[in-house]
């Protein structure tokens, strides 16, 4: 739910379009196919995006794959960094006519390519394929925004793309399960391709004409070569070290080293300088975000594993137990934007920081099988409310940082911090639920019973509420130390 509500744009001044009314409104004549068109992209984005766990562990398990599992996630946001980067380069240039109709293409692509695979192997490359699409679309439709709509009627459709990740982080979820268990999971992937046709139809010509090429009077950017290769750098190192976390073998060394000697060089030239020692003020907010979404996700991702292998739930039930996290998470996006809370932004951002830590801590409680399984419910409701009190926050606190020429580059290196996070967690939490015998928990499922390796799941929440709980501290060190005064 983040990544679309805090994409990375450095967008040319807008586009005047001279056929609206000025008074007109987001779905007035003027801009409603637009509009429509747009929206209902984000809304299929986050349907899949918020569907795909729940047809994730019999997906796994179908393809043998369930030591592959995190794979399935991490190589989504791995390619989508690239991505990204690519994304605003490309519509700096020329426009976001371009990226916004390869990514959803690349993305229609990969749904297909997942949907119809017949090994793990095969299914991850899907799921790479759609990171690209993903990551292209989210900076691209943002620079349509920026460039297709005037000011007075920006904040309008961002709110429509924030409230399209609400109803499919409740619905996702159970709509997901009912077709995994009636149709199969394949067709989680296979009808989404079908349905951004006709959203496809309404935006791209309004695209062209609204926002196509560059604007008028401004000269085009040139490539920034450097970005980039260190987005690329970023995108093949994860990947490294993702594969040498997952074989546990003396030869995945080798990509492993690899891996780090792309990706630490190419995550320092995109980071804030002390992003990693927890510098005050800039650095600390984009440490945070990393923690933040890093340790949630990687997390979250084992939720419906867990609950379908050890508990015995149908895909529909597990998905049930993360159905409420949309509503709290935006109820906890909604509360940090109240003016009375502003003076308390750190202390709301340390208590979310807490609640994310204390919801991932009581996740595997549901391994005895005295625990009722609606505990995950509820303990991710809360996890969820805390989320949306330190994602939001984050955003709020990069821009009152950033002077108005870094803002762009500082919100990247949110994004960056975003989604490497992901990664890096998710590999690590792959490789711990590999190493304890995590791979076999499917075969336990197939046969109807119960899943002989719990420790597997608990390597990999009790570490992740640790990193969770971490980043209660770095919530204290979100504000820049005030400077000096001289004295007279």
């Amino acid at each position: 739910m983040t990544a679309l509500d805090d994409a990375d744009v450095t967008a040319p001044p807008p586009v005047v379009p001279s056929a609206p009314v000025a008074q007109e409104g987001v779905l007035g004549r003027g801009y409603r196919a637009l509009s429509i068109g747009i929206v209902t992209v984000v809304l299929l984005i986050a349907f899949e995006a918020t569907a795909v766990g729940t047809a994730m562990p019999v997906a796994a398990r179908d393809l043998d794959g369930v030591s592959l599992y995190a794979f399935a996630f991490s190589g989504y946001f791995t390619t989508s960094l690239f991505g990204m980067v690519l994304a605003g380069q490309w519509a700096d240039r020329s426009g976001p006519l371009g990226p916004v109709a390869a990514g959803i293409g690349a993305f229609a692509a990969g749904l297909v390519l997942a949907g119809t695979a017949t090994d793990m192997w095969l299914f991850i490359a899907g799921r790479a394929v759609q990171g690209l699409g993903g990551g292209l679309v989210i900076v691209a439709l943002y620079v349509v925004v920026s460039r297709a709509y005037p000011e007075r009627l920006r904040p309008a459709i961002m709110a429509a793309f924030a409230a399209s990740w609400v109803v499919p982080s409740i619905v996702g979820p159970l709509a997901s399960g009912a077709v995994t268990e009636h149709l199969g999971w394949r067709w989680v992937f296979l009808g989404i391709p079908v349905l951004v046709v006709l959203p496809l139809a309404l935006a791209l010509p309004q695209v062209r004409q609204r926002a196509g090429g560059a604007p008028e009077g401004a000269t085009a950017h040139p490539l920034d070569r450097r970005r980039i290769r260190l987005a690329f750098g970023i995108s093949v190192g994860a990947g490294l070290l993702q594969y040498a976390a997952q074989d546990l073998r003396p030869l995945s060394l080798l990509p492993g080293v690899a891996g780090a000697a792309l990706l630490v060089p190419s995550v320092l030239g995109l980071l804030p300088p002390g992003t990693y020692r927890a510098v005050r003020g800039l650095p600390s907010v984009v440490l945070l975000r990393g923690i933040a979404a890093g340790s949630f996700i990687a997390a979250e991702s084992f939720v419906p594993l867990m609950l379908v292998t050890q508990r015995g739930l149908s895909p529909t039930m597990a998905g049930f137990s993360l159905a409420a996290g949309g509503a709290t998470w935006a109820l906890g996006s909604w509360l940090q934007s109240r003016p009375r809370l502003e003076p308390y932004r750190e202390r709301l951002v340390a208590g979310g920081m807490v609640l994310v830590a204390a919801a991932i801590a009581a996740a595997p409680s549901v391994l005895i099988d005295s625990v009722p399984v609606w505990t995950v419910a509820v303990a991710w409701g809360f996890g969820c409310l805390g989320m949306g009190l330190v994602i939001s926050s984050t955003s709020v606190l990069l821009l009152q940082l950033s002077a108005p020429e870094q803002a762009g580059a500082n919100s990247a290196a949110l994004q960056i911090s975003d989604g490497l996070s992901n990664v890096v967690l998710l590999a690590a939490g792959g490789a711990a639920f590999a190493a304890l015998g995590g791979g076999a928990v499917g075969h336990g499922a197939v046969t109807g019973t119960s899943g002989a390796h719990p420790a597997a799941f608990a390597a990999v929440f009790l570490p992740m509420a640790v990193v969770a709980l971490a980043g209660a501290w770095v919530a204290t060190r979100l504000r820049a130390e005030p400077s000096p005064t001289t004295v007279a």
